[in-house]
């Protein structure tokens, strides 16, 4: 797996490096009065540059195995950052959102990482759903474990493609990778976390769950029965 990672990682560097010149030149050609006409094309061309970027990301990730740093944080800071963001997303496609922190601990993460997290699965919540749509995002304890819950409104995910989701490349999307979840699920498999799913025709809700470092143990009691109720079946 180590000499995958290490191959993986290479290749990827070496495709990127072209891909750069390209794009680079592209912004070039696109700028010239000379071109004027051309700059949609080139807008279409470096996007698609971007996505198949974006694509060797999220495979360079899949594909690494080196244990990545995590130290201790509030998973609500991470949201409260992330949150204009993903709000921004939702308002441009004439959807809504809200975000219900509740009273957790500190937990061991890697915020990089958990950025991504967050940021596959909203945009997979906000993908799922029509106009009018609301996405909700919700922390609490539960169960001796700190719970991220996303509950979109969408139509929800067929019976016989729950045991296929987080297989790298299975998508039901028309421009789907099938590396995004792959990913989410690496990264919930490396802060020793589990994925748990929801699904019926009203919606569906990704319930994320997170060991509680000892340290912070002893406050589990107490915030547990401050917790606020697990979001109900979507």
């Amino acid at each position: 797996l180590n000499l995958v990672g290490q191959m993986a990682a290479g290749i990827g560097h070496e495709i990127r490096n072209p891909m750069t010149t390209v794009r680079g030149y592209l912004q070039l050609l696109g700028a010239k009065p000379e071109y004027a006409v051309r700059k949609p094309t080139f807008d279409l061309m470096i996007s698609e540059l971007d996505r198949a970027n974006a694509i060797i990301t999220e495979f360079l990730s899949l594909a690494q195995t080196k244990r990545t740093e995590q130290r201790s944080q509030d998973l609500n800071d991470l949201l409260g950052k992330l949150y204009p963001l993903i709000e921004a997303d939702t308002f441009t496609q004439n959807k809504q959102i809200s975000f219900i922190p509740g009273e957790i601990p500190n937990l061991e993460l890697n915020g990089n990482e958990i950025t991504q997290l967050l940021l596959n699965l909203t945009r997979n919540g906000l993908e799922a759903m029509e106009e009018r749509g609301r996405l909700q995002i919700k922390s609490y304890v539960d169960n001796g474990k700190v719970v991220l819950a996303i509950a979109d409104e969408g139509c929800g995910i067929a019976a016989e493609n729950l045991r296929k989701l987080g297989t790298p490349f299975f998508t039901t999307k028309d421009s789907g990778t099938g590396l995004g979840l792959a990913t989410c699920y690496k990264i919930v498999e490396s802060h020793n976390a589990k994925i748990d799913i929801d699904s019926s025709t009203r919606g569906t809700t990704f319930f994320i769950s997170f060991p509680i470092p000892v340290a912070s143990s002893k406050i589990v009691d107490i915030l547990s029965q401050k917790a606020i109720h697990p979001i109900s079946g979507s």
